[in-house]
């Protein structure tokens, strides 16, 4: 991999869960990569959604997608299936209120 992707890119165990992230910030190359692959946004739009980007900044997220298309399609799938368990678990229920009764019911006991 080029020296500037794996300057811009990081991977810090206690950042987002460890996934791909752009240096110095928490945004991860999954959710650059949803926005321009699936939402069909710009390198331009996406800056614009996140001021403290760079144009270069989402180049070098999506040079990293490109090089490593298994781990990042493997980490959007996972935080999919996350959110589906999730809407499952509380379907017909304000998901905030929701967990605010569970964390109450977990100090009661």
């Amino acid at each position: 991999m080029a020296t500037i992707i794996t300057e811009r890119i990081t991977k810090t165990p206690d950042v987002c869960g460890g996934k791909a992230c752009v240096a110095g910030h928490r945004i991860r190359v999954m959710d650059i990569v949803m926005q321009h692959e699936d939402l069909g946004m710009s390198a331009d739009e996406i800056v614009a959604a996140y001021p403290g980007l760079t144009l270069s900044d989402v180049h070098a997220a999506l040079a990293y997608y490109f090089d490593n298309v298994d781990e990042i399609r493997n980490d959007i799938r996972l935080n999919e299936n996350i959110a589906e368990l999730l809407r499952g678990k509380f379907k017909g229920k304000g998901l905030l209120q929701e967990l605010m009764a569970e964390k109450q019911r977990e100090r009661e006991l």
